[in-house]
């Protein structure tokens, strides 16, 4: 809990944390609605799942050219640029009055994303190498903090009533706090440094951690997608439960977060991506239960497995050396969210001509892929 007081106790810290905690509230807000919009627009999971491959799309076709934006606005600048373009497009996917409207706003919607996640996370990176300080997966736990808040968000989907009024809510709150603490961090820039000619060899210590982040983040997004028609259509929960899997989620995500610096510094990497995949293919196995609580607690027990996989990834993908630190995380924001970008269609189809509890059995075989990969980053000597 070293790091969360860190960044309680100083808006150093605290700025760039809060970035991470609105991003998760935009998005998860979005995806509170998602079930909303699936019946509004009467579209079916497989025409669904290829509207968010948009999203993914739009995330995805921006990373080529990510890193070079950060470096040349400036980290500092760049992360408040991706505060505003997300402000602007996250209303657009519940606004829009068609199905291809709604492709194209989440095209936008996730672009915007992308750059703001490279940014962000390169900042992290930077702000560690400048104070010699480690807060990565406490910012993380912000992110699941946003999404805690979102999932809560669905408690006010009957009063609002409005999918775009309540976002326009989330879209104002958010903006003004990030607004007050800009100036924490806008002057930020990477430190130039000499680096090797670029050459495939420098991210060959990636690939497989890329691939990990593939198959993770796959997962966090297709639970995201997924679990409240998952909670409806197979565990038939009540209407008040449909958004709780996606608040257990990213409850027990916030918290292993907030954990997830002082474990790593314990046990070390490879054993914390070892210990989280175990406790993620526990909590496949009580979703695929299909009973609505052992849903929502394998839910939970995802979320707390896959809590600090990603932020180590990104720490690693900002420290190698040679590799300028924005590459770095590209590298590993890229590969993730190529599981990002594949898993809503593939997924959607699965769900449409098969069943959930099928798209579910495939994340489970993932999981357990991730278990036995940390025994190969081990015998290539990981951490």
């Amino acid at each position: 809990m070293k790091s969360l007081k860190l960044i309680l106790s100083n808006p150093r810290y605290l700025a760039p944390a809060l970035v991470f905690a609105s991003l998760n509230l935009w998005f998860g807000t979005w995806a509170i609605y998602i079930p909303t919009v699936k019946e509004q627009l009467d579209i079916d999971k497989a025409r669904l799942g290829f509207a968010i491959f948009f999203l993914s799309l739009g995330v995805f076709t921006v990373f080529p050219v990510a890193a070079r934006v950060v470096n040349r606005l400036g980290v500092g600048r760049a992360t408040w640029f991706g505060v505003l373009g997300c402000s602007a497009f996250a209303l657009l996917p519940l606004m829009a009055p068609n199905y291809y409207l709604l492709m194209g706003a989440l095209f936008l919607f996730g672009a915007a994303n992308g750059i703001l996640d490279i940014a962000m996370n390169t900042l992290v990176t930077e702000i560690e190498k400048e104070d010699g300080q480690k807060f990565m997966s406490a910012t993380h736990g912000f992110f699941s903090l946003g999404g805690v808040l979102a999932g809560l968000g669905s408690f006010l989907i009957g009063p609002i009533g409005n999918p775009a009024l309540h976002m326009l809510g989330v879209v104002l709150v958010v903006f003004w706090v990030n607004f007050r603490y800009r100036k924490y961090y806008l002057t930020v820039r990477a430190a130039p440094m000499e680096q090797e000619a670029f050459s495939l060899k420098l991210f060959r210590p990636l690939f497989l951690l890329g691939l990990v982040s593939f198959i993770v983040m796959g997962g966090e997004g297709a639970i995201v997608d997924w679990s409240g028609l998952y909670l409806r259509e197979i565990s038939q929960a009540p209407e008040y439960l449909i958004g709780s899997g996606f608040l257990a989620f990213s409850a027990t995500m916030t918290l292993g977060r907030f954990l997830g610096d002082g474990i790593s510094t314990r046990i070390g990497s490879v054993r914390i991506v070892g210990l989280g995949s175990l406790i993620a293919i526990c909590g496949y196995l009580a979703v695929l239960s299909t009973f609505t609580y052992m849903a929502l607690l394998g839910f939970a027990l995802i979320g707390l497995g896959f809590s600090v996989i990603i932020p180590e990834l990104f720490r690693i993908g900002g420290n190698i050396r040679g590799v300028d630190s924005a590459q770095g995380v590209a590298f590993i924001a890229g590969t993730g969210y190529s599981g990002f970008l594949l898993a809503p269609p593939v997924l959607g189809y699965l769900g449409e001509h098969f069943r959930l509890t099928t798209t579910f059995t495939v994340l489970l075989l993932g999981a357990v892929f991730v278990f036995l990969a940390t025994f190969l980053i081990r015998g290539r000597g990981g951490a």
